[in-house]
């Protein structure tokens, strides 16, 4: 509350010339505002509760194997923090179009800035991608979405972010056993509490890695005897990121994707996940790349059209499945997968995006969920999220109502939906 009471002080400064009596009545201590009143009981209430939530998690935390040394040494400074469960209360509730997420995940600058860091990490990148069978291009683009090439790797204690969620956030669960991860590298050494920092959601270091998946998959690179992906060396953290991805299944010298262009009269029903074959297969019926050839044979692939029928194609490969085991939004691995393309000075996406579609918030995304099951199309739960399930509830009602069936959700689907 410190804070809001010296903003008071200083607008003071601001007031026009008084009468001394009426500055001085105005300098009086005065009852704080009701709203003000009201949050600071709330945060009383939540920080008493959060209190009571630790001596609790304690005693779990010792039956899972973490010493009361490492517990006291970890949340000698912890406390309650109100900010951190607004954001978690906070996302999503609009989401960008995936070109416009695009035009910063793969801008010139980020372009710029990735290949000057290659440049910097050549020797570490190499040796990387030849112990782990992954492009340097690809670590590097994951490092650049990530944390900006490490400029931007979070400053929240790690500690007090996963505390604060296992008390009162959205998924309780899942952060306490984030939080326990988090006890547990403590425990082994390898970072002190006071380096231990990342974001308000929990991901640490250069390539933002949860504490569970670190300490599944994080690598001490430089033989130090410690995995840290906290300081400015990042060798450890773009080695632990190819150490990940080579476990979930990267499969060497397969692209992620290519940009492809689909032969007048394709039916969009066609491009989805499940239907795959090899290029050769799709070449026959007319896919071809943006120069005009088949596409070299990398392996099974399916079609994706991201901004739906009238947005570019890609061919997508195992690898892009791979890639969503580190974030599962397409326009985060097309992000990653793009931005190495360029890094290694492949083109822009070729083909133009519908920009005139706007995105849909939140709310909107469920309110198409509830008129799809209304209508009787199999939508599983309505959360807002647009997923497989979702998208064939979409080409569904789009191919009864006689429209092109890409699955894409727009407002004139929620127009459609109305008639």
């Amino acid at each position: 509350m410190r804070g809001l009471w010296a903003c008071a002080a200083a607008a003071l400064l601001l007031v026009p010339s008084l009468a001394r009596a009426d500055l001085a009545g105005e300098l009086r201590p005065k009852p704080r505002p009701a709203a003000l009143e009201e949050a600071a009981q709330r945060f009383a209430a939540s920080d008493a509760g959060f209190r009571d939530w630790l001596a609790g998690f304690r005693g779990r935390a010792v039956e899972a194997g973490i010493l009361e040394a490492t517990l006291d040494a970890a949340f000698a400074g912890a406390r309650y923090n109100a900010g951190i469960v607004r954001h978690d209360s906070n996302q999503s509730e609009f989401s960008k179009q995936i070109w416009d997420y695009l035009d910063t995940a793969v801008s010139d600058a980020r372009i710029d800035s990735g290949r000057r860091a290659i440049a910097a990490e050549g020797r570490t990148l190499r040796l990387i991608e030849q112990d782990y069978g992954v492009d340097k291009e690809i670590v590097a683009a994951i490092w650049g979405l990530e944390s900006a090439y490490g400029a931007v790797r979070g400053e929240t204690p790690l500690i007090t972010a996963l505390a604060t969620l296992a008390y009162d956030g959205r998924r309780g669960a899942f952060f306490e056993a984030e939080l326990l991860a988090a006890l547990g590298i403590l425990q082994s050494g390898d970072v002190r509490p006071a380096d231990m920092t990342g974001s308000w959601a929990g991901a640490m270091g250069h390539t933002q890695f949860m504490p569970s998946s670190y300490l599944a998959h994080a690598v001490d690179f430089t033989g130090d005897g410690r995995r840290d992906i906290w300081s400015d060396d990042p060798a450890d953290a773009l080695a632990s990121t190819a150490a990940y991805l080579r476990h979930f299944g990267w499969t060497p010298g397969q692209p992620w994707g290519v940009e492809v262009v689909l032969p007048e009269g394709f039916d969009p029903v066609r491009a989805r996940r499940d239907l795959m074959q090899s290029p050769t297969l799709w070449a026959e019926e007319g896919i071809l790349d943006t120069q005009g050839r088949p596409v070299p044979d990398h392996g099974r692939a399916s079609i994706l059209l991201p901004g739906g029928a009238s947005g570019p194609a890609f061919m997508i490969f195992d690898n892009f499945e791979v890639l969503e085991q580190y974030n599962k939004a397409d326009a985060y691995v097309i992000g990653v997968g793009h931005l190495a393309d360029r890094l290694r000075g492949g083109p822009a996406i070729a083909a133009p995006w519908p920009r005139q579609h706007r995105a849909i918030s939140a709310a909107e995304r469920r309110e198409l969920q509830r008129k799809l099951q209304s209508r009787g199309f199999a939508v599983e739960k309505i959360d807002g999220i647009i997923g497989p399930n979702t998208i064939d509830a979409i080409r569904a009602f789009q191919k009864s109502a006689g429209m092109r069936a890409d699955g894409f959700p727009t407002e004139e689907l929620l127009k459609a939906l109305d008639g």
